[in-house]
């Protein structure tokens, strides 16, 4: 009989000929049963006829015993066609449902995929009894040139496979002649950089170039790019720091409009749309100055340059703007005092402070005559140069400023604070403040230059708890602190909550 049982809205369907049959068998037996009952009790052979079925039903027995231990109901051993148990389908066959499912989410490199999907069958025993610890792998950020024909990329990445190399993600820079990929590698951390770069030249590439990488590279070119869009829309000081970020190790220079002149060249010479000419690119500064991008390691291709070029537009379509928030503090006497971002907007009222400045404040801090002191202001209040903090009073007056300059690949802090409001800890609180920026805009280190004879910004620099380095020059002190440091082991609100202005 079929193990099947039909079923109509969830409940057997009983069909009235088994039930029929079922009542004919019942009376059929009823009247059997008697007509033996008669014969054993009236008839003259009726205790032999007893001892007779007697017999036949112990012999019937022994036979169906028989008959049961020679052929077992069980299924073959041998019979691989049968349906597995539920028990067996639900777990597998290494009997575990959890290793099948995390084997089955495990993500297939890209150089690999083809071999798994032709050797399914073989592979998964071994990956049911693979270590489930992971390797150690390193990151890596690799560029190479490779021609412009069809199948040279799958040879390379075949040469990568090779070395057990997961290529992450690919970036091309098509150029006249070739074409630059970019890399983004997880290698295992036995393989060193020159195997693979050995590997990529058997390959075809040149011009190998190839460096650690972290976490930060594995978000994708587009978001990363518009990320960086987003902090330049928001403040114009990004607009360096989102250059670098977004082309790597490399030195920024911005040059106003009348320096460019003084050295001789006209600022029309850079056209609109910039120059590019290999490890160096020129764009024009929307102010009409000149942002100088150098790279010595490596040049420059058109995809970068028209990256660049579009960042700078962006920050030129939205003109000057600065963060408006800003900090109430309350000094240790009970002064309140403000602390916000300034930009240009705030000329006058530097210039105002400057006034009631001392001409010594005013030489430790500009290192020169006191009149050169206020033509320094238009470009240090400038956020294409950097970022200012200003300290204000409940009455509107600003007596301090604090500066974070990019300098190329180097970082300066600068303080000024206002005589009368000197040895109350506005100097410390901008300084905190000043490097914390710098930490938060990835900064290797920050340098002060000033004199020797400054205790005020000596003291400061050390309240940082910082590794620091001292240089005398001929009276001139500079002091660099070293943020590795802040940036591994210190919030950075200790820093004077670097976001906050």
């Amino acid at each position: 009989m079929s193990d099947v049982t039909r079923a109509r809205h969830g409940r057997p369907v009983h069909h009235w000929r088994r039930d029929l049959v079922e009542l004919a068998a019942l009376f059929t037996a009823v009247a059997v049963a008697d007509v033996v009952a008669d014969l054993v009790g009236h008839g003259p052979d009726g205790p032999v006829l007893l001892a007779i079925s007697a017999l036949a039903l112990i012999a019937t027995a022994g036979f169906h015993t028989w008959w049961s231990r020679r052929h077992g109901h069980a299924p073959p051993t041998g019979d691989i066609g049968a349906r597995p148990a539920a028990e067996t389908r639900r777990t597998g066959p290494t009997g575990s449902s959890e290793s099948k499912s995390k084997s089955a989410s495990k993500p297939v490199s890209k150089s690999t995929s083809e071999a798994v999907s032709e050797n399914t069958s073989e592979s998964a025993p071994s990956s049911a009894a693979a270590d489930p610890v992971a390797a150690p792998a390193a990151l890596w950020r690799m560029r190479t040139t490779v021609q412009d024909a069809p199948g040279s990329l799958a040879v390379l990445c075949t040469a990568l496979a090779g070395q057990q190399v997961d290529i992450l993600s690919l970036q091309t820079h098509p150029l006249a002649e070739g074409t630059v990929d970019e890399f983004l590698l997880r290698a295992p951390a036995e393989v060193a950089a020159s195997e693979i770069t050995r590997a990529v030249s058997s390959a075809g590439g040149s011009g190998t170039w190839i460096e650690r990488a972290d976490a930060h590279d594995l978000v994708d070119a587009p978001t990363r790019v518009l990320g960086l869009a987003t902090r330049t829309a928001l403040d114009a000081a990004e607009l360096p720091l989102a250059l670098r970020q977004l082309l790597g190790r490399c030195t920024i220079r911005s040059l106003p409009a009348n320096v460019v002149a003084g050295q001789g060249r006209e600022p029309e010479s850079v056209p609109v749309e910039g120059a590019l000419e290999d490890t160096v690119m020129r764009l024009r500064a929307p102010e009409g100055g000149v942002i100088t991008v150098e790279r010595a390691y490596l040049p420059f291709t058109p995809t970068e340059f028209a990256r660049a070029r579009a960042l700078v537009e962006l920050d030129a379509r939205l003109g000057p703007r600065i963060p408006r928030s800003q900090d109430v503090l309350t000094l240790p006497e009970g002064n309140a005092i403000t602390v916000r971002r300034a930009d240009t907007g705030d000329l006058d009222a530097a210039r105002e402070m400057h006034e009631r400045c001392s001409a010594r404040t005013l030489g430790m801090r500009y290192h020169g005559p006191v009149g050169d002191a206020d033509r320094y202001l238009n470009h240090l209040l400038s956020p294409r140069f950097g970022r200012t903090l200003a300290v204000q009073t409940a009455s509107g007056r600003i007596v301090g400023l604090g500066h974070l300059l990019w300098d190329g690949d180097e970082t300066e802090v600068a303080l000024l604070v206002e005589d009368d409001w000197q040895r109350r800890g506005i100097g410390s609180e901008l300084l905190g403040r000043l490097v914390g920026m710098a930490v938060e805009a990835g900064c290797e280190s920050v340098y002060a230059v000033t004199q020797a004879s400054n205790t005020g910004m000596v003291a400061a620099m050390r309240g940082l708890e910082l590794p620091l380095d001292y240089q005398i020059e001929e009276g001139t002190l500079v002091v660099t602190a070293r943020l590795s440091a802040a940036a591994s082991s210190v919030d950075a609100t200790e820093f004077g909550r670097a976001q906050a202005p």
